[in-house]
């Protein structure tokens, strides 16, 4: 992965461009202490717009995620609400309820393309705490 843009004592901070290995734009927008933090745009591997709005923490806080077709997939507003996230070659990976930027409860796909269910129940700070009965 390549990035061109601004550092500060080693760290990413300020505007700057992340490029996947096939040199196409993964990731553009503003940076604090080396996370994603302000405004910015998250693109697929083939260069589709995934995600566009506010980082807070590397997390996606305010704003608007699409699926491979391009067609809103999600919103999210101060960190909460329904969504999905797909692997880069655009297979679904997880659907379901955000808090504070993470997952919160929601189900949990193979990565393979095969897509089948492999969790379902919640999360804490991200990570699986209780599967549903």
């Amino acid at each position: 992965m390549k990035f061109e843009g601004e550092y500060l004592n080693g760290l990413r901070n300020g505007y700057g461009k992340e490029y996947n290995l096939s040199g196409l734009l993964k990731f553009e927008g503003e940076y604090l202490n080396g996370k994603r933090n302000g405004k910015g745009k998250e693109y697929y591997y083939d260069g589709k717009l995934m995600f566009e709005g506010e980082y807070l923490n590397d997390n996606k806080w305010n704003g608007k995620g699409y699926n491979k077709n391009g067609i809103l997939d999600f919103e999210i507003k101060n960190g909460s609400g329904k969504g999905k996230e797909y692997e880069k070659d655009g297979n679904l990976k997880y659907e379901g309820e955000y808090l504070n930027g993470n997952r919160w409860n929601g189900k949990l796909y193979n990565k393979n393309k095969d897509g089948k269910l492999v969790f379902e129940g919640e999360y804490l700070n991200g990570k699986i705490i209780k599967k549903n009965q």
